[in-house]
């Protein structure tokens, strides 16, 4: 999967929950879907899109934030 459609979904996913009254409840929402939803390598992906600032689709701050707090939760584990 192209890394400019996994931001796009996950600006998306961003744009629903960033509607939210509560932030935190904003943030957590977009991490729990993430977890949820994408698999490991897609989780990955995103992560290692989240610290390559040279990428030239723009993540919204929303979804940095949830990605950067929730980071280790959403890491997949090493293959055995």
């Amino acid at each position: 999967m192209k890394k400019a459609n996994l931001i796009e979904m996950a600006n998306r996913i961003g744009e629903f929950f960033e509607s939210m009254p509560d932030r935190d409840e904003a943030l957590a929402g977009i991490a729990d879907h993430i977890g949820r939803f994408w698999e490991p390598r897609m989780r990955r992906a995103i992560l290692e899109t989240l610290d390559n600032s040279a990428e030239s689709e723009p993540i919204l701050p929303i979804v940095k934030e949830a990605l950067t707090r929730a980071r280790n939760k959403l890491t997949p584990a090493a293959a055995a």
